[in-house]
């Protein structure tokens, strides 16, 4: 079991594990102009690439994936296939998928805003449940504390593999753009 006072730090140690991801992630995602109808179109079909692998598997109650079907539909585009999930681990596996997702709802919340006027934009406008990012936190930290010895390289590894996903999309959707 992780100390209740070291389950604080989880956080700190999975944003220094996933850091060189995230960046590799944003860098990708920023080729993508949300004022440009097709560029978001891809945007969301990367999204969607990763989200409807990793939902599933960490947060099947999640309205995300809903939302992001709306959004394409609206923009006259059907959900492509989901990447496949690599494997799926233990509890902390999963809270380290969770951390991903939700820090991409935060982000989401910030990009919403650069979609152009008369675009869809319910999936990045969806708004955190339960009391938000402050509260997610809260909870990953009581779940660490819960956990055992291999929790945090557990949840480390998920949210490497959700990064690993997040990248595939945007170099799926590149590709795509680039044929």
């Amino acid at each position: 079991m992780i100390r209740t006072a070291d389950a604080g730090r989880i956080r700190q140690a999975l944003r220094a594990a996933t850091m060189e991801s995230h960046q590799r992630v944003d860098d990708l995602f920023s080729h993508f102009s949300l004022a440009s109808a097709p560029d978001y179109r891809a945007f969301l079909r990367a999204h969607a690439r990763a989200i409807a692998a990793l939902e599933p598997v960490a947060q099947p109650d999640s309205p995300r994936l809903a939302l992001m079907a709306q959004d394409l539909a609206a923009l006259g585009e059907a959900m492509p296939a989901p990447l496949s999930m690599p494997s799926t681990g233990g509890d902390g596996f999963r809270w380290g998928l969770l951390y991903a997702l939700e820090g991409s709802r935060l982000g989401g919340a910030m990009l919403a805003r650069q979609v152009a006027q008369g675009l869809p934009r319910a999936y990045l406008s969806a708004v955190h449940a339960k009391g938000g990012w402050v509260a997610f936190q809260q909870q990953l930290d009581d779940a660490a504390a819960q956990g055992d010895a291999d929790w945090l390289d557990d949840a480390i590894a998920g949210a490497q593999a959700a990064f690993t996903l997040f990248e595939a999309g945007a170099r799926a959707e590149r590709e795509v753009a680039c044929d």
